[in-house]
């Protein structure tokens, strides 16, 4: 059995240097290397940013999406969307484990698991799709992924069912990010406040700032804000564009008296929206960008084009714990765990 890289440059065919995410073009054959993990793989969790746009190509046409993600996988050895660069995560039941990780690792086969690496680095080969839920960005298949040594996963809990946990992991590095993040007092904006990772991060910052913070939730549509409302996640709503950072600006002021927000977390799937984010900013506030639509150019550079002095965060997808801390939510809130259920599992 051949040997392999813990990080899987051994996988990479264009190209020759880089790791796995940034390559173009990666090596998806299922033979495994001694320090790899093959999966049979039942569910793919298209990173929503992704998904959005691979909608927006076919037109809404299930038949179309499949051919889309079918070809990304051909030409690249993976599922990384050529426009947003992102890709999401898996479930399946481990069916090999090379020999070198013997001791290294807790799984055995026929352990159900989600990987909590990105699609964009995952040796992947779709053999049919089987399933396309557009509501939930999820897709069923016929197909086999490997994982890396350095790969991290989760073990899917058993008081869980599997989409809900998917859904849940999908995103588990934005909670996570939030209870690091904020702290007792803090006025808070989540932008896109009513999606998957927003309504988690709403939660989970209203827990950490307390009665003496104020958290804000701003989406775009009132069914969705009526949700978040009914479930009591934030202490102010607006409807607002996430696109108009003027519109967000003026309504985040008028909520904050004036003295915007401490913290704002873009979790939006659609491009744009670093100047809002900026905008509703205190000066030496902080900017965390969850959103896989974010152009670093434009939040710097815009940053400095208006003058602000503001810290700004890319959305790591991994932080210490982050999969417990999810999954907790969705045990600790009746009612989160409803919204979620009904949404997504």
């Amino acid at each position: 059995m051949k040997k392999g890289s813990p990080y899987g440059v051994h996988r990479v065919i264009e190209p020759k240097g880089v790791l796995p995410q940034p390559a173009l073009k990666i090596d998806n054959t299922m033979e495994i290397y001694d320090n790899e993990i093959l999966i049979d793989v039942k569910t793919l969790n298209v990173d929503s940013a992704s998904f959005t746009q691979i909608e927006e190509q076919a037109k809404g046409d299930v038949e179309e999406i499949k051919k889309i993600m079918m070809s990304i996988v051909a030409e690249r050895g993976k599922h990384q969307n050529p426009v947003t660069g992102s890709g999401g995560m898996l479930i399946g039941t481990v069916e090999q484990i090379g020999p070198a990780l013997e001791g290294k690792t807790d799984l055995k086969v026929g352990d159900k698991i989600a990987t909590l690496v990105s699609l964009s680095l995952t040796p992947l080969r779709i053999d049919e799709i089987l399933e396309v839920r557009k509501d939930i960005d999820q897709v069923d298949i016929k197909g086999k992924a490997i994982l890396f040594e350095s790969g991290i996963y989760a073990k899917l809990p058993e008081d869980i069912p599997e989409n809900l946990a998917l859904s849940v992991l999908d995103v588990a590095g934005a909670p996570a990010q939030t209870a690091k993040l904020v702290k007792p007092g803090d006025t808070v904006v989540v932008l896109g406040g009513t999606g998957k990772s927003g309504m988690l991060c709403l939660y989970e910052a209203k827990k950490r700032a307390g009665v003496t913070g104020k958290v804000i939730c701003i989406g775009s549509r009132d069914e969705t804000i009526n949700r978040v409302k009914q479930a009591n996640l934030a202490d102010v709503y607006i409807k607002a564009n996430a696109q108009d950072a003027v519109e967000i600006m003026e309504k985040v002021a008028e909520a904050t008296n004036g003295e915007m927000a401490d913290i704002v977390i873009n979790t939006v799937n659609i491009p744009n929206t670093e100047m809002s984010s900026i905008l509703a900013t205190k000066d030496e506030g902080l900017v965390y960008f969850f959103s896989m639509a974010t152009s670093f150019t434009k939040a710097a550079l815009g940053a400095e084009g208006v003058g602000k002095d503001v810290t700004m965060i890319i959305g790591n997808g991994y932080t210490k714990g982050h999969a417990e801390i999810a999954l907790n939510l969705m045990r600790e809130s009746e009612t989160l765990r409803k919204i979620f259920t009904e949404l997504y599992a």
